[in-house]
């Protein structure tokens, strides 16, 4: 159980140093196409029709950092939904970007591992919130 309680004492400088991270990775190689000699990251995409796919992830990640410094309960509660949405588009990006079309597979990379490595823990910080609660008063 020390390990649950270390992340729940540091999820909220867990998941801001996730979310740094994650804004290096999108510049990074995700996925390397040989016919077309394209190099794919977060934020290039110029020959094809996947547009920037790190554009939200730093959308999604800018709300959680905002949200992970604000001490409200309704802040942490909001963490938890974007975060799972930070997560999904990483899946969505990971299927779509390394998908094998026309017999042709993608080289995959090392950045798109990690932008979906580093979106899961985002959104496992999200759902362990350092929260001080105010106690309960009993009434006899």
């Amino acid at each position: 159980m020390r390990g649950l309680s270390f992340a729940m004492k540091h999820s909220q400088t867990i998941g801001i140093l996730a979310f740094l991270a994650l804004v290096a990775v999108c510049f990074m190689p995700w996925t390397y196409i040989a016919s077309r000699e394209l190099t794919i990251t977060g934020f290039f995409a110029e020959g094809t029709r996947f547009g920037k796919p790190g554009l939200l992830h730093m959308i999604f990640g800018g709300i959680m950092l905002l949200f992970f410094l604000i001490p409200k309960v309704w802040a942490k509660r909001v963490n938890v939904f974007i975060g799972i949405f930070n997560f999904s588009w990483s899946i969505r990006n990971y299927l779509l970007l390394t998908t094998c079309l026309a017999g042709e597979c993608p080289e995959k990379k090392l950045g798109i591992y990690l932008v979906v490595a580093l979106s899961f823990i985002m959104m496992i910080m999200g759902f362990l919130p350092k929260m001080e609660l105010p106690a309960k008063k009993v009434v006899d």
